[in-house]
């Protein structure tokens, strides 16, 4: 007798394209390479949705709750598992989990603290928790949570348009030989896009030879073009906004750069990581888990000298960089490729893990990894 094909509904509601969104389109990636049969669950006419069409991957699109929440109701029990990608959408699986009885895994991927009753009831009430970093299980686990499981995120690299980006840069009208730092962050308050400023203004002081390039937007670009303009910093920060495919940067940068005050994992940067680009971070939350064990170069939340000092390092010492780069790389290729994410989450739900299943037209495999 043929066995049933499981079934799994990876379900994100977002309208941005961000970290969330690019592990939801991985995780469903790694889920069709493995022979389940997966759809997505998002909101019409949306970035997710299109990307997800592009691989191939099916879509059951809305333009608001209202329809999910029908969707999940009517629908939800032909779905052996449900995954919920955001805590907003984890409410909507667990209010309609007595219509469609699949199992609820929820993906925690911010390391907010977590408040109020019904959060916790919805935790409790999902079959299984997942937190991408360990900074993020143990605040789930002190939220009162039982058995969180750490599984991290995916990063599939990418062919990079390096003509693409030069022509970019070659635009700036840069002086020759000027070095890249650059960062790919959202503008916003737990990014502290204040504290990259002050970073680079100290990082000013002891060079003039680069220039820095923020490509994200976000609620807080008045305030940094403020700061920037009272520092006189505009020649040499600049904002980029949000660039479609920008791992294509990652080719011409010399340091990847983030300054977050808080941050489930960072998962731009495993970008860097794959890429081959020395990273400096600050030690919120998940990055620790990333540019931990000489990966990377970390320094203290807020502290903007420290940052500074991690930059102007990297850029006098490249050999150093370089060798940085190498050990990341490997970190990247072995524990972070999609197979391995993927095993981790079908061991999760007791699902046999079959190797070299390509089911989908853009079969991703294991990273080729330098010895």
């Amino acid at each position: 007798m043929k066995a049933k094909l499981m079934r799994i509904l990876e379900l994100n509601f977002e309208r941005t394209w961000r970290g969330g969104e690019r592990q939801t389109l991985y995780n469903s990636q790694g889920f069709i390479d493995a022979g389940i049969k997966v759809d997505v669950l998002c909101r019409e006419n949306f970035p997710l949705e299109q990307k997800a069409k592009e691989q191939g991957i099916p879509t059951v699109a809305f333009k608001n709750v209202f329809g999910a929440i029908w969707f999940l109701m009517t629908k939800g029990r032909k779905y052996d598992v449900l995954h919920a990608q955001t805590s907003h959408i984890l409410t909507y699986c667990i209010v309609t989990k007595p219509f469609h009885r699949a199992k609820v895994v929820f993906t925690r991927r911010i390391d907010f603290v977590p408040k109020g009753r019904m959060t916790r009831l919805k935790y409790k009430l999902s079959d299984h928790v997942v937190a991408i970093s360990k900074a993020i299980q143990q605040i789930v686990t002190n939220f009162g949570v039982k058995n969180v499981v750490h599984i991290s995120s995916a990063i599939v690299p990418k062919k990079l348009d390096i003509d693409r980006a030069r022509d970019v840069v070659r635009e700036m009208n840069l002086p020759p030989r000027t070095k890249i730092i650059a960062t790919t962050s959202a503008i916003v308050g737990h990014k502290d896009p204040l504290m990259m400023v002050a970073a680079i203004n100290e990082l000013a002081k002891l060079r003039n030879d680069f220039v820095f390039l923020h490509f994200g937007k976000g609620d807080m670009q008045d305030v940094v073009r403020e700061k920037l303009e009272e520092l006189g910093l505009q020649g040499i920060y600049k904002i980029m906004g949000f660039h479609d495919k920008v791992e294509d940067f990652f080719s011409v940068m010399k340091v990847f750069a983030m300054s977050s005050s808080q941050e489930g994992l960072g998962s731009s940067v495993l970008d860097a990581f794959i890429y081959k680009v020395p990273v400096v971070s600050t030690d919120a939350g998940g990055l620790k888990d990333l540019v931990g064990e000489n990966r990377g170069m970390m320094s203290s939340v807020g502290d903007a000298k420290a940052l500074a000092r991690n930059m102007n390092t990297l850029l006098d010492n490249p050999e150093m960089g370089e060798k940085m780069a190498a050990r990341a790389y490997q970190f990247a290729a072995t524990q972070h490729n999609i197979q391995h994410i993927t095993q981790q989450y079908l061991t999760l739900l007791n699902v046999p893990f079959k190797q070299n299943i390509t089911t989908h037209k853009h079969p991703i495999g294991k990273l080729p990894v330098e010895v």
